[in-house]
């Protein structure tokens, strides 16, 4: 906290420093009796009322009365990580993109409108028709990437982002980001201010690959350009359709693109299961593009978990992209996934930034993304 030099902690922020991170201690019950002070480290959102908004790391805002304020001043941006492999938030965020490419995509200015467009399950109507729905494979290739300035005011551009996803039948998602220098706090407190609803957060973790490699032993994972009907006889989601097996292929139509040198090397790792003609007992996949290699769809079967199978697959995967000369690695894990957290934590990945879904108000989701 800042300390003047009489001894007396002094606020010295205003809302001139919106946009800027700041330290600030709070009085949570002014007046009492027992006086308790909260600490709050993260952007200044806004400074509206008298009422200051601060988003934290992991994107939760607090709200915070000016009244309250005993002291505050501005901070550097959070400080470098000091293991793995250094690295911006918007290398890590176009990496990321690439590694779940859409099948189309569209530029509004810095920012880029993606759509996968899938056939859905069929619904019965109650006069007896059976319809079918348009739904998004994986809200990461059914988002707006905005890396920079729409080039038009910001209502005007979420009014065209609502009628661009409108067009295709999907539900329009904006994708930010929390906790790293260069990531959108501010975009995210304006589209809560608009009504616009986060319904996922997660984390994106980077970490060495050669590591990585060296925990588990050759042999017993079959590596594959393409998922095979084995390989999505395990995988979680359901009914993957053409345009979701291109996305997980590449992201693209172009399914040459990678051997030719033109894009990502996309990897999928299978062990096989305990019969023949059984579902695998694991499975992985893996996005080698320059020098990171990102980890996706690492599942095991329940009845084999506790194994090591899930390090096995991904050391398989990482040994592969150590091959094609990547050295550093990344993978996205949501925030309630205790089982995913620990085990890449042991692998000695930790959290770059959070990222956030925000789906407009008033469109419905209407599928697994």
């Amino acid at each position: 906290m800042e300390i003047s030099a009489t001894g007396r902690l002094v606020v010295r922020i205003s809302a001139a420093d919106v946009g800027k991170r700041v330290s600030v201690r709070r009085l949570d019950e002014p007046g009492g009796t027992g006086e308790k002070f909260t600490d709050t480290v993260g952007v200044l959102t806004s400074w509206d009322k008298g009422v200051l908004l601060i988003t934290r790391r992991d994107g939760q805002s607090v709200r915070i009365p000016e009244s309250a304020l005993v002291a505050g001043k501005v901070v550097p941006p959070a400080p470098a990580r000091r293991r793995g492999p250094a690295a911006s938030y918007e290398e890590l965020a176009r990496v990321a993109a690439r590694a779940w490419r859409p099948v189309e995509s569209e530029p509004l200015g810095d920012w880029e409108l993606r759509a996968a467009v899938q056939e859905g399950p069929r619904e019965a109507r109650p006069w007896g028709a059976v319809v079918g729905r348009r739904e998004g494979f994986t809200r990461r290739a059914n988002s707006v990437l905005p890396l920079g300035d729409p080039g038009l005011p910001l209502d005007e551009a979420l009014t065209v982002v609502r009628q661009w996803y409108g067009d295709r039948g999907l539900p329009a998602y904006v994708q930010t980001a929390t906790g790293a220098e260069g990531t959108q706090e501010l975009l995210g407190a304006e589209l809560e201010r608009r009504g616009w609803i986060r319904e996922v957060t997660a984390e994106l973790w980077t970490g060495a690959l050669a590591p990585v490699a060296d925990r588990g032993e050759p042999g017993g994972v079959v590596l594959s350009r393409r998922a095979d009907e084995a390989w999505l006889a395990r995988y979680q989601r359901k009914g993957v359709s053409e345009v979701a097996l291109q996305v997980l292929g590449s992201g693209s139509p172009r399914s040459s693109e990678a051997e030719s040198g033109g894009g990502p090397s996309v990897w999928f790792a299978t062990v096989p299961g305990a019969s023949e003609g059984a579902a695998p007992a694991a499975i992985g996949r893996c996005v080698v593009d320059g020098r990171w290699a990102g980890f996706a769809a690492v599942e095991v079967d329940p009845e084999q978990r506790r194994r090591g199978l899930a390090t096995t697959v991904m050391a398989a995967l990482a040994r592969r992209a150590l091959d094609e000369g990547a050295s550093a690695a990344w993978l996205q894990v949501e925030t309630d996934n205790a089982g995913a957290r620990a085990l890449y934590a042991g692998m000695r990945f930790s959290a770059h930034h959070a990222y956030h879904h925000y789906r407009a108000p008033g469109s419905v989701e209407n599928g697994r993304y």
